[in-house]
């Protein structure tokens, strides 16, 4: 079997890895071509070009780059045509990979096209999954809700798990020795997770830091790690000056294996954090948690109209519940999730059991998700 693979972002580039990994397990002959990053590298992959070039975001940075990544798109649509792959395997960044399923159905080429990582129909914009159906015969899907939509849309699609499910944990040991190393001994310990996009930051910095100073003013004692991004960290630095309660800030430069940034989301009370995938990452730790987002104005008006859930957080959406409080908007205001932050400190295990149960559904303790992935890519291609 021969696999041609898109990935366009480090979190694919992680995807990658683990499909290719489980592919060689139970197809040892199979054979690797596409891009990818150095994840993908070193299971056998050699890019055909810089998976970085792909890796842009957002109107400002496409626009001066739009002419490079349309040749690259050409080049990377003849490449599948040309080779005539068993499976085209694209992975998320679908403003790009979704052209090249197009542009290869397009040609007539008997390439099975698979994507990995629903989009998030369930939420907005239900349409796209009509629009993949025209050029996407399989989606892995990492959500056990998602199959139904795009199978809906006439797209076979497989649940395989969610890879926060493999991620390494810190143990109670290592959230002991966080505390002790940074002389926080017994305090109430608030994470705060402001996102790791510039937008996101600039956003949310200045709500994030007067609801903290609304639980430290409740309880002086109380103490926030911050762990940043790094694209974010100088950033950060110069946003949380502003904050009355001065975090404690990981810096990823001197926390290359990622152990202080786990220990510390273990040894935290609470966290505070932006709407995104790291709600199962806390979900993971079990971290209880609060959840707080604002956008631009238009943003605001234009998916507040088109959001089709009454909550965007994973956890309760995974656990079919409505554990994690979420100020989204409108609602993201210092008072009201300070006020939600010194609630989940008073009775932390009111979310427990839905932290819990969301890592039972998004796959813990079952078949890794990279190799759950490559059964269903071989299941359906036989």
């Amino acid at each position: 079997m021969r696999v041609f693979f898109i990935a366009g972002e480090p979190s694919g580039d992680r995807l990658g890895r683990a499909v290719m990994a489980g592919l060689k397990q139970l197809a040892p002959e199979v054979t690797f071509d596409g891009i990818g990053g150095p994840g993908m590298a070193g299971e056998g992959l050699k890019s055909r070009f810089p998976m970085q070039e792909l890796s842009v975001m957002g109107i400002a940075e496409v626009l001066p780059r739009y002419r490079h990544l349309m040749r690259r798109l050409d080049e990377t649509a003849r490449a599948v045509i040309e080779t005539r792959p068993d499976i085209l395997l694209t992975i998320d960044s679908p403003d790009f990979c979704l052209r090249v399923a197009r542009r290869v159905k397009a040609a007539g080429a008997p390439v099975r096209c698979v994507h990995y990582v629903a989009p998030s129909v369930w939420a907005w914009r239900p349409g796209r999954a009509a629009k993949m159906a025209r050029s996407i015969d399989q989606v892995l899907a990492l959500l056990p809700f998602e199959p139904p939509y795009m199978e809906a849309a006439g797209m076979e699609c497989d649940f395989v798990g969610h890879p926060v499910v493999t991620d390494p944990q810190a143990s109670d040991k290592d959230a002991r020795a966080f505390r002790d190393r940074h002389g926080i001994a017994d305090a109430p310990l608030v994470l705060a997770l402001p996102g790791s996009r510039r937008g996101e930051v600039q956003r949310l910095s200045e709500t994030f830091g007067a609801a903290l100073a609304r639980v430290q003013a409740a309880l002086p004692e109380a103490r926030v790690v911050l762990p940043c991004a790094a694209p974010v960290i100088d950033l950060v630095r110069a946003e949380t000056r502003h904050w009355s309660v001065a975090p404690l800030l990981i810096d990823p430069a001197e926390d290359a294996d990622g152990s202080e940034k786990r220990a510390a989301f273990r040894a935290a009370d609470v966290a505070l954090a932006a709407s995104g995938t790291v709600s199962l990452e806390l979900a993971a730790a079990d971290t209880p948690m609060v959840v707080a987002y604002d956008m631009g104005w238009i943003s605001r008006q234009i998916i507040g109209r088109m959001l089709l859930t009454d909550t965007v957080t994973l956890v309760n959406l995974v656990s079919e519940t409505r554990a994690v409080p979420e100020y989204i908007g409108n609602a993201c205001r210092p008072e009201p999730i300070g006020r939600a932050l010194l609630r989940v400190l008073e009775r932390p295990e009111a979310q427990r059991a839905a932290l819990r149960e969301t890592m039972l559904r998004l796959g813990a303790g079952g078949e890794a998700p990279g190799h759950r992935a490559a059964r269903a890519i071989l299941d359906r291609a036989s």
